[in-house]
């Protein structure tokens, strides 16, 4: 009999925690031979990530994974051998009392959010005792090795090489979005929060002597990208270019489509963290836009991830990365931090691909997950 899981996940800023959750859902499935449920709260931006979801259905079924409507009503089930808290939400009163009552214990996983603080190593793994008779244990994805890891599907960076190495099937794929690219033309792909550093960056691109054409993703971001054009709406396919910087807007698509975008470009500017974990699996040089949060936490996150991703460059690269990342992530200036980035780019995409291969040695989040309930029981 398969193991059962069941995968709690109210969606936070549209498509980030599920994005993460739906990852997870489907590799437990497909590499792990796990019975699956995801519990969604919102069906609704599910259904923009993953368009044959139905909204309006309670309970259907998708690459495997049983998909449930996450009621405000709770409805009675029987609890899972193991259940998942995905990023601090919280457990139905009532399912904690079927975990309560099962005859056997369900082991119970609070899956945190990605950091690459140094004390989140020595509380990963760890307990929480719960009042009734639960208990909880803290799992944390990380970039080191006492950590739970990263989403990574099997095959993943192989399939990645064979795109790399297939210029038709690159091609092909830009051109079912509507991107017809020019010799020479450098891509960068934009997906990002709101952010008051995106003209100057835009100005920088539009002077440099180098085309650069920016894919740019339907997302919040949009309203800025408008700003600077001085147009209204970006619909799909909208083309506009200023100087040596061509703007064009592609559709929103499914995951496995994103990563082929991160694929083909140059650059990847991305946000939060499933497009920014997603990004260093490309192999590429990223700027990552991180979640603001309250008193200025998500700041120590940001610094501590830069601290490991540029230990291995020059101190001149490593300071022009660090640069730019500060710059994007406070509204500051960006031209003299990408001209210095620009100097070294050979050496800044040499050690995106070590990083990649460095972090891929590692085992993978859904696999992590199941070791620890193989050692647990």
């Amino acid at each position: 009999m398969k193991t059962s899981w069941d995968i709690f996940c109210v969606v936070v800023d549209n498509y980030g925690d599920i994005g993460v959750t739906w990852r997870l859902a489907r590799q437990l499935v497909a590499e792990h031979g796990l019975a699956v449920r995801l519990w969604v709260d919102d069906l609704k931006a599910f259904e923009r990530l993953w368009p044959s979801v139905d909204p309006h259905l309670a309970s259907q079924w998708q690459e495997g994974v049983e998909i449930c409507q996450w009621p405000q009503q709770w409805q009675a089930v029987e609890a899972a051998d193991v259940v998942v808290e995905a990023f601090g939400c919280k457990l139905p009163a009532d399912y904690r009392h079927a975990m309560a009552a099962r005859a056997t214990p369900a082991l119970w996983v609070n899956l945190e959010y990605l950091s690459a603080e140094t004390w989140v190593s020595g509380c990963h793994g760890l307990p929480s005792p719960q009042p009734d008779r639960l208990q909880k244990y803290f799992f944390f994805p990380g970039f080191e090795a006492k950590t739970g890891g990263l989403l990574r599907e099997a095959g993943l960076l192989a399939q990645r090489q064979a795109f790399e190495g297939d210029a038709q099937a690159r091609q092909a794929f830009l051109a079912s979005l509507g991107v017809d690219t020019a010799a020479g033309e450098r891509l960068i792909s934009l997906f990002a929060y709101e952010n008051a550093s995106l003209a100057e960056w835009l100005d920088t691109l539009a002077d440099d002597s180098q085309p650069t054409r920016v894919l740019v993703p339907q997302g919040r971001i949009l309203g800025d990208v408008q700003a600077w054009l001085g147009v209204g709406a970006l619909p799909p396919g909208a083309v506009h270019q200023r100087g040596g910087v061509t703007l064009q807007v592609v559709p929103f698509v499914r995951q496995d489509q994103y990563d082929r975008l991160l694929w083909c470009c140059d650059f990847n500017a991305v946000r939060g963290e499933d497009s920014f974990v997603r990004a260093q699996w490309a192999g590429r040089p990223l700027l990552w836009h991180i979640y603001e949060q309250e008193e200025y936490a998500h700041w120590e996150k940001l610094e501590a991830f830069l601290a490991l991703y540029v230990e291995n460059l020059s101190p001149s690269a490593g300071q022009a990365l660090t640069l730019l990342w500060r710059a994007w992530n406070q509204g500051l200036s960006m031209a003299e931090p990408w001209r210095q980035v620009l100097a070294h780019w050979d050496e800044l995409q040499a050690n995106a691909q070590k990083w990649c291969e460095k972090q891929a040695a590692q085992p993978d989040l859904a696999s992590a997950l199941v070791n620890f309930y193989r050692n647990w029981i």
